[in-house]
């Protein structure tokens, strides 16, 4: 009776095992002999500059809000730009918005999950002959450029009083064809990649 007894518990433990082992695999858990570390949890993109960096940011010039992308938004954060302070040329204020949207996010904007699309080539003039009053010439055409681009550029020349004629920002590029109005909207904003421009319209 002894032996009969010694040789069921070798059995029941391999059968515990096998038993274990199939419970395992239909949980979808891969056995593993060595620990796995995977890691910090992803951490949430806030999209929101602390007040440590904002203040970091501001410096010598005329304090501006421009639009970077983030998580597939365009948001606002703050920048200083030099600019004339008695009539500063409108010009001159689109070229130094636009200069800002060029140039790559801090490292601060960077962490917090901001970006920019706009081209680093990408420059701005003023109207040609025939062009409506208040028209911005950019060295590319506004539909060439890619949605977010050209809504990160509508959407902060429109925060500029002087860039803004009838609630729309006139652009036009270097071909032959006329400035067209653009809108920033709230959708703008929301989904830049699907409503770029929604209401802009050709002008007479």
């Amino acid at each position: 009776m002894r032996s009969e007894h010694r040789g069921l518990r070798p059995a029941a433990a391999v059968a515990g095992a096998v038993l274990c082992a199939v419970l395992a695999a239909g949980c979808g858990i891969r056995t593993t002999s060595v620990p796995v570390d995977a890691g910090p949890a992803p951490s949430q993109v806030p999209c929101a500059m602390p007040p440590e960096d904002v203040t970091a940011q501001a410096g010598e010039g005329s304090p501006v809000q421009i639009y970077l992308v983030c998580s597939s938004q365009l948001v606002t954060v703050d920048r200083s730009v030099r600019v004339r302070e008695t009539k500063s040329d409108r010009v001159e204020v689109a070229a130094a918005l636009l200069e800002e949207l060029r140039v790559k996010p801090t490292g601060p904007e960077e962490q917090a999950g901001f970006s920019t699309v706009v081209p680093s080539a990408l420059r701005v003039t003023g109207p040609r002959a025939g062009d409506a009053k208040g028209a911005l010439r950019l060295s590319e055409q506004p539909e060439d450029l890619t949605p977010e681009a050209l809504a990160q550029i509508v959407c902060t020349y429109a925060e500029s009083e002087p860039l803004v004629q009838d609630g729309t920002v006139l652009l036009g590029g270097p071909g032959d064809y006329a400035a067209r109005g653009y809108l920033c909207t709230t959708e703008t904003k929301a989904s830049p990649k699907t409503v770029p421009t929604l209401g802009a319209v050709r002008l007479p």
